[in-house]
């Protein structure tokens, strides 16, 4: 894993791993700066290595371990550690009005790292402030990640 230097703290924060084992200890590393209640979007498109790196943050966190993490696609939402992180995958929504009935509000409320997929595509939706993080797959298996807050 290489970080690339950004000029200032106002500039996203790049790295870049070149495997999905160096993806899952980038989300470690990540999830030890986040604060016990945030939303983090996780952006790139399909295979770009989200759920790789979900697997690093919800690991770091300390509430599964890497191979008990799956994308929730299919599900929706995975909770883990009893409320504290929350996987939501919104990928298999059309509409805002889908996502709404979700509880999302409820769960943006709690004390919790609330990862999401796909959450871009509804961006009404999203709480400020937040994090997102930018995934690109810049090769077989390099990815070239960002972190940015948004205020």
């Amino acid at each position: 894993m290489k970080k690339e230097p950004v000029a200032s703290s106002q500039q996203p924060e790049c790295y870049r791993t070149a495997s999905d084992d160096e993806t899952v200890a980038l989300g470690r590393t990540i999830a030890r700066s986040l604060p016990k209640k945030v939303c983090v979007l996780l952006i790139g498109n399909l295979g770009a290595g989200k759920t790789t790196l979900a697997k690093g943050i919800i690991h770091g966190l300390g509430f599964a371990e890497p191979d008990e993490v799956a994308s929730p696609t299919y599900t929706l939402i995975h909770e883990y550690g009893e409320g504290r992180v929350y996987h939501i995958d919104l990928y298999r929504l059309d509409e805002a009005k889908q996502a709404a009935t979700l509880g999302l509000d409820d769960i943006f409320d709690r004390d919790a790292v609330v990862l999401i997929e796909w959450g871009e595509r509804f961006p009404e939706l999203m709480p400020r402030p937040r994090m997102e993080i930018r995934l690109l797959a810049v090769g077989e298996d390099q990815r070239q990640i960002e972190t940015i807050n948004i205020l």
